[in-house]
C-alpha cells in the first residue's frame, strides 16, 4: 500500500546501519516501556478499537440521515486536523454530493466566525464539538457561540444536532453535555490528540460526511500488520524514520512535506502537527514545513533549487487518484499547447513531479524522499495515517525523546491567559 523510494535521498550512510538502534526502539514501543508509554493506546488500536463506539457512531449518523447538509466541527490541533485531512483528501474541495464540512474552534478570527455564522443561516447543520477537557480556549469560545446559534436556529431540536466528543467520565465538556442531554462519544485516556484520528475524534465527523469509516479502520489494521516488524529491509515506516535521522545528522534541519494535489494540503498540515509537536523538544527535531507543487514552485522553487541547503523534501505521491481531465485540442492553437492534446492532466502532473524531483535532487542537490500511497481511498487513508504514526514514534525514540507530550505548548497559553485576565 505504501512504497518508499530513497534513491534520491542522498544519504551519507545506509539505513541498515541503524538496525540495532531500531530493534531497541521497536522493543520499547511494543513492550510499552519507553518514554510516554501511557499514551501508546494508538499502537494496537487498529486491532482493539472500541467496536461498540464505532457502531454508536454509525447509528447516530443513520438517525440524522436526510436532516442536514452541513457538518460543523469545533476543535483545534489533533481534534480537527486529522478529520479535515481525510475529508479534503477523500471528498475533494468541492464534493459532488453537496455535503459541507466546516471547521471552527481553531481560531479567534472574528471575521471568519462571523462569516460562518451568516453562511449557516442557509444550511441544515449538525455541530460536533471535540475537546477532551472542554477548556481549550479557542474551542470553548467557538462552542459557546455556535451552541447558542444552534439553539436559536433549532430550539429543542438542537439537542440531537449537537454531538460531543470528550472524556468518557470527567471534564468540563462532559459535565456540560450530560447536563444538556447531548449525545457523547469517548476519547480514550491513552491516546493523545495528534494520534486520535482512529477514535471518535476523527471517525464521527468522517461518518457524518459519508466516508466509510469501517474501510478506514481496515486500512489501519493492514498497516499495523505490515509495519509490526523491526526489520529495516521490510518496514518502510522505519526506513523513513531512519532516513530522517541520517539527514538530520548531515545538517539538514528542515523537512518540507510536498504534495501535488490541492486536496492534500490538510494532510500536510496534519503531518506538520504530528512531527512538530512530537519531535520538537530539548533543542532537537526537524522543522516541519510543507508545500503544494506545482503551485508553490512559483514562490519557493528558486530557494529550494539554489538557496541555502538547509532542507530536504519528502514527497507524498498517490498512484491512483479518482478523477481526471483530458486536455482538449484547439484548431487555432494560439497558446501553442496542442502538444498536450489528448493527454490526461494526471499524467501532466506526474511529469511535473518527475521533472521537479530530478531538478531538485540532481542539480539542486536537495535530498528527496518519495512516499507513494497506492490509492486515494478510505482504506488508503487509514493505512497512510498509521504509517506516519509508526514512523514518528520511531523517529522520536531514535532521538531519545518522548513522542507523546507537548510541554512547550503550555507556555503561550499561560501568557495569553494572563493578558485575557483569566483567573
Amino acid at each position: 500500500m505504501i512504497k518508499l523510494d530513497l534513491s534520491h535521498a542522498r544519504l551519507a550512510q545506509n539505513v541498515g546501519t541503524y538496525q540495532e538502534a531500531v530493534n531497541q526502539a521497536h522493543k520499547m514501543l511494543h513492550e510499552k516501556s519507553g518514554a510516554g508509554n501511557d499514551f501508546l493506546g494508538w499502537l494496537d488500536w487498529p486491532l482493539n478499537y472500541d467496536k461498540e463506539e464505532l457502531e454508536k457512531i454509525l447509528k447516530t449518523v443513520k438517525n440524522l440521515e436526510g436532516q442536514y447538509d452541513t457538518v460543523v466541527v469545533c476543535g483545534i490541533g489533533g481534534s480537527y486536523l486529522g478529520a479535515r485531512a481525510a475529508v479534503e483528501m477523500l471528498k475533494g474541495l468541492y464534493p459532488l454530493d453537496g455535503m459541507e464540512c466546516i471547521f471552527v474552534g481553531n481560531t479567534f478570527s472574528a471575521p471568519y466566525i462571523a462569516q460562518v455564522l451568516e453562511h449557516l443561516n442557509k444550511r441544515n447543520v449538525v455541530l460536533n464539538v471535540i475537546s477532551k477537557s472542554g477548556t481549550t480556549t479557542e474551542t470553548a469560545v467557538a462552542f459557546r457561540i455556535f451552541e447558542k446559534f444552534m439553539i436559536a436556529k433549532y430550539g429543542d431540536e438542537a439537542q440531537k444536532r449537537i454531538l460531543v466528543t470528550t472524556d468518557k467520565v470527567k471534564g468540563t465538556l462532559k459535565t456540560l453535555a450530560d447536563d444538556k442531554g447531548y449525545t457523547t462519544f469517548a476519547i480514550p485516556d491513552d491516546i493523545g490528540g495528534r494520534y486520535s484520528v482512529f477514535t471518535p475524534v476523527g471517525l464521527l465527523p468522517l461518518a457524518l460526511v459519508g466516508i466509510d469509516i469501517k474501510a478506514l479502520m481496515e486500512g489501519s489494521k493492514k498497516a499495523y500488520e505490515d509495519l509490526s516488524n523491526s526489520d529495516l529491509k521490510v518496514n518502510p515506516a522505519y526506513q523513513y524514520a531512519v532516513a530522517r535521522r541520517i539527514l538530520d545528522d548531515m545538517g539538514y534541519k528542515a523537512e518540507m512535506f510536498v504534495t501535488y494535489h490541492l486536496q492534500l494540503t490538510m494532510v500536510a498540515e496534519w503531518w506538520k502537527q504530528l512531527f512538530g509537536e512530537s519531535e520538537g523538544k530539548e533543542g532537537l527535531g526537524l522543522l516541519p514545513t510543507s508545500a503544494c507543487f506545482s503551485t508553490d514552485l512559483h514562490s519557493l522553487g528558486q530557494f529550494i533549487q539554489e538557496g541555502r541547503k538547509i532542507l530536504f523534501e519528502t514527497v507524498l505521491d498517490i498512484a491512483k487518484m479518482p478523477d481526471d481531465v483530458i486536455f482538449p485540442d484547439d484548431d487555432q492553437n494560439l497558446d501553442k499547447m496542442n502538444y498536450l492534446s489528448g493527454k490526461k492532466l494526471s499524467w501532466v502532473n506526474h511529469m511535473a513531479m518527475e521533472g521537479t524531483l530530478a531538478a531538485h535532487s540532481e542539480e539542486g542537490r536537495v535530498p528527496n524522499i518519495v512516499i507513494t500511497l497506492e490509492e486515494d481511498t478510505a482504506f488508503g487513508f487509514g493505512y497512510m495515517i498509521y504509517f506516519f504514526f509508526k514512523a514518528c514514534a520511531m523517529s522520536c525514540y531514535l532521538l531519545d525523546i518522548n513522542p507523546f507530550n507537548q510541554p512547550g505548548v503550555e507556555v503561550y497559553k499561560r501568557k495569553m491567559f494572563k493578558l485575557l485576565g483569566k483567573e
